[in-house]
Protein backbone atom coordinates (compact mmCIF):
# COMPACT_ATOMS: atom_id res chain seq x y z
CA UNK A 1 0.00 0.00 0.00
CA UNK A 2 1.30 3.63 -1.13
CA UNK A 3 0.58 6.14 1.48
CA UNK A 4 1.68 10.23 1.41
CA UNK A 5 0.51 13.37 2.15
CA UNK A 6 -2.17 15.07 0.72
CA UNK A 7 0.62 17.74 -0.49
CA UNK A 8 3.32 15.17 -1.29
CA UNK A 9 3.16 15.34 -4.73
CA UNK A 10 6.48 15.85 -6.95
CA UNK A 11 6.78 19.26 -8.96
CA UNK A 12 7.05 17.07 -12.10
CA UNK A 13 3.75 15.33 -11.57
CA UNK A 14 1.85 18.49 -10.10
CA UNK A 15 0.12 19.56 -13.00
CA UNK A 16 -0.82 16.36 -14.99
CA UNK A 17 -2.43 15.00 -11.42
CA UNK A 18 -4.39 18.21 -11.03
CA UNK A 19 -5.85 18.14 -14.38
CA UNK A 20 -6.70 14.47 -13.99
CA UNK A 21 -8.08 15.09 -10.56
CA UNK A 22 -10.41 17.98 -12.35
CA UNK A 23 -11.40 15.93 -15.10
CA UNK A 24 -12.52 12.98 -13.13
CA UNK A 25 -13.87 16.00 -10.71
CA UNK A 26 -15.84 17.36 -13.49
CA UNK A 27 -17.30 13.56 -14.71
CA UNK A 28 -18.43 12.97 -11.38
CA UNK A 29 -20.39 16.07 -11.22
CA UNK A 30 -22.08 16.00 -14.56
CA UNK A 31 -22.91 12.37 -13.95
CA UNK A 32 -24.35 13.24 -10.57
CA UNK A 33 -26.35 16.38 -11.65
CA UNK A 34 -27.91 14.06 -14.60
CA UNK A 35 -29.00 11.41 -11.76
CA UNK A 36 -30.55 14.39 -10.39
CA UNK A 37 -32.06 15.59 -12.82
CA UNK A 38 -33.14 11.72 -13.74
CA UNK A 39 -34.52 11.52 -10.23
CA UNK A 40 -36.63 14.96 -10.81
CA UNK A 41 -38.11 13.35 -13.98
CA UNK A 42 -39.18 10.47 -12.45
CA UNK A 43 -40.89 12.10 -9.23
CA UNK A 44 -42.60 14.65 -11.95
CA UNK A 45 -43.97 11.35 -13.48
CA UNK A 46 -45.61 10.59 -10.30
CA UNK A 47 -46.85 13.49 -9.97
CA UNK A 48 -48.93 13.61 -13.24
CA UNK A 49 -49.63 9.96 -12.21
CA UNK A 50 -51.20 11.27 -9.01
CA UNK A 51 -52.81 13.83 -10.66
CA UNK A 52 -54.94 12.33 -13.76
CA UNK A 53 -54.97 8.87 -12.41
CA UNK A 54 -58.21 6.74 -12.88
CA UNK A 55 -57.81 3.76 -11.54
CA UNK A 56 -55.74 2.49 -8.64
CA UNK A 57 -54.18 -0.19 -9.72
CA UNK A 58 -52.04 0.95 -12.50
CA UNK A 59 -51.63 4.45 -10.63
CA UNK A 60 -50.09 2.50 -7.27
CA UNK A 61 -47.60 0.40 -9.97
CA UNK A 62 -46.57 3.43 -11.46
CA UNK A 63 -45.91 5.61 -8.65
CA UNK A 64 -44.27 2.57 -7.21
CA UNK A 65 -41.83 2.12 -9.90
CA UNK A 66 -41.08 6.34 -10.39
CA UNK A 67 -40.70 6.29 -6.11
CA UNK A 68 -38.39 3.53 -6.84
CA UNK A 69 -36.55 4.94 -9.93
CA UNK A 70 -36.30 8.42 -7.86
CA UNK A 71 -34.84 7.02 -4.86
CA UNK A 72 -32.55 4.67 -6.56
CA UNK A 73 -31.17 7.66 -8.99
CA UNK A 74 -31.37 10.22 -5.71
CA UNK A 75 -28.95 7.43 -4.04
CA UNK A 76 -26.57 7.17 -6.46
CA UNK A 77 -26.29 10.52 -7.53
CA UNK A 78 -25.27 11.26 -3.64
CA UNK A 79 -22.72 8.71 -3.88
CA UNK A 80 -21.11 9.44 -7.40
CA UNK A 81 -20.57 12.75 -5.62
CA UNK A 82 -18.93 11.17 -2.96
CA UNK A 83 -16.72 9.76 -5.40
CA UNK A 84 -17.77 6.09 -4.78
CA UNK A 85 -16.62 3.24 -7.59
CA UNK A 86 -19.83 1.47 -7.73
CA UNK A 87 -22.09 4.70 -8.55
CA UNK A 88 -20.65 5.16 -11.44
CA UNK A 89 -21.74 1.70 -12.91
CA UNK A 90 -25.03 2.18 -11.33
CA UNK A 91 -25.64 5.50 -13.18
CA UNK A 92 -24.49 3.55 -16.13
CA UNK A 93 -27.59 0.47 -15.74
CA UNK A 94 -29.97 4.37 -14.54
CA UNK A 95 -29.12 5.43 -17.82
CA UNK A 96 -29.62 2.02 -20.10
CA UNK A 97 -32.91 1.16 -18.13
CA UNK A 98 -34.27 4.91 -18.61
CA UNK A 99 -35.47 4.46 -22.03
CA UNK A 100 -37.72 1.14 -21.37
CA UNK A 101 -38.67 2.61 -18.08
CA UNK A 102 -39.99 5.78 -20.47
CA UNK A 103 -41.48 3.49 -22.68
CA UNK A 104 -44.12 2.15 -20.15
CA UNK A 105 -46.38 4.64 -20.05
CA UNK A 106 -46.52 4.41 -23.88
CA UNK A 107 -44.70 8.28 -24.12
CA UNK A 108 -48.69 9.40 -24.37
CA UNK A 109 -50.44 12.69 -23.16
CA UNK A 110 -50.03 13.58 -20.73
CA UNK A 111 -46.26 11.62 -20.13
CA UNK A 112 -45.20 12.94 -23.22
CA UNK A 113 -42.63 15.20 -21.86
CA UNK A 114 -41.34 13.85 -19.38
CA UNK A 115 -41.10 10.09 -20.96
CA UNK A 116 -39.50 11.89 -23.85
CA UNK A 117 -36.95 13.81 -21.22
CA UNK A 118 -36.24 10.88 -19.58
CA UNK A 119 -35.74 8.40 -22.43
CA UNK A 120 -32.92 11.11 -23.88
CA UNK A 121 -31.28 11.62 -20.69
CA UNK A 122 -30.54 7.64 -20.11
CA UNK A 123 -28.78 8.17 -23.30
CA UNK A 124 -27.04 10.92 -22.14
CA UNK A 125 -26.11 9.68 -18.98
CA UNK A 126 -24.73 6.47 -20.52
CA UNK A 127 -22.99 7.96 -22.88
CA UNK A 128 -21.20 10.12 -20.38
CA UNK A 129 -20.57 7.64 -17.83
CA UNK A 130 -18.41 5.53 -21.21
CA UNK A 131 -17.21 8.52 -22.53
CA UNK A 132 -15.44 9.21 -18.64
CA UNK A 133 -14.13 5.42 -18.19
CA UNK A 134 -11.09 4.66 -18.01
CA UNK A 135 -9.77 2.09 -20.05
CA UNK A 136 -8.36 -1.32 -19.26
CA UNK A 137 -4.84 -1.25 -18.66
CA UNK A 138 -4.31 2.22 -18.98
CA UNK A 139 -1.15 4.07 -17.66
CA UNK A 140 -1.19 4.99 -13.67
CA UNK A 141 -0.26 8.88 -13.96
CA UNK A 142 -0.82 9.96 -10.33
CA UNK A 143 1.08 10.89 -8.14
CA UNK A 144 1.33 7.75 -6.35
CA UNK A 145 2.84 6.09 -9.64
CA UNK A 146 5.05 3.00 -9.24
CA UNK A 147 8.61 4.40 -10.77
CA UNK A 148 10.05 6.73 -13.51
CA UNK A 149 11.81 5.06 -16.48
CA UNK A 150 14.83 5.09 -14.87
CA UNK A 151 13.80 3.15 -12.28
CA UNK A 152 13.89 6.00 -9.38
CA UNK A 153 10.64 5.68 -7.05
CA UNK A 154 8.15 8.96 -8.06
CA UNK A 155 8.02 9.78 -4.70
CA UNK A 156 10.76 8.87 -2.16
CA UNK A 157 8.86 7.17 0.60
CA UNK A 158 10.86 5.73 3.29
CA UNK A 159 11.78 1.86 2.95
CA UNK A 160 12.96 -1.12 5.29
CA UNK A 161 16.12 -2.10 5.33
CA UNK A 162 15.92 -5.45 5.67
CA UNK A 163 15.90 -7.55 2.52
CA UNK A 164 13.18 -9.68 2.19
CA UNK A 165 13.49 -11.55 -1.45
CA UNK A 166 14.79 -10.86 -4.84
CA UNK A 167 12.07 -9.55 -7.51
CA UNK A 168 11.45 -10.51 -10.75
CA UNK A 169 13.22 -7.42 -12.28
CA UNK A 170 16.59 -8.24 -9.93
CA UNK A 171 15.47 -5.72 -7.76
CA UNK A 172 15.25 -6.18 -3.68
CA UNK A 173 12.29 -5.78 -2.03
CA UNK A 174 11.86 -5.20 1.82
CA UNK A 175 9.78 -6.70 4.13
CA UNK A 176 7.76 -3.10 5.84
CA UNK A 177 8.06 -2.79 9.32
CA UNK A 178 4.74 -2.12 11.56
CA UNK A 179 3.16 1.63 10.70
CA UNK A 180 6.24 2.08 8.15
CA UNK A 181 4.73 3.28 4.69
CA UNK A 182 6.47 1.54 1.54
CA UNK A 183 7.21 2.70 -1.90
CA UNK A 184 6.00 0.38 -4.75
CA UNK A 185 8.57 -0.67 -7.73
CA UNK A 186 7.54 -2.04 -10.84
CA UNK A 187 7.96 -5.35 -12.40
CA UNK A 188 8.39 -4.81 -15.78
CA UNK A 189 9.48 -0.82 -17.81
CA UNK A 190 6.35 -1.08 -19.36
CA UNK A 191 4.44 -0.59 -15.95
CA UNK A 192 6.19 2.67 -15.41
CA UNK A 193 4.99 3.85 -18.75
CA UNK A 194 8.38 3.33 -20.40
CA UNK A 195 9.02 2.73 -24.23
Amino acid sequence: MTLHAPGDVPPADADGAAASAAKIGAARRLITMMLLAAAALDLARCGIVLATARHAGPAAGLLLAGAGAATLSLWTARACHGGRRWSVWAALLIGVASAPQAATTGFRLPYTIPDSATAALGVLLAVAVLATAEAPGAKDDSPEGLTSCTGTPRIGLPQSDVPDREGTDGQQRSRPHQGQVTRTIARFPSEAGCP
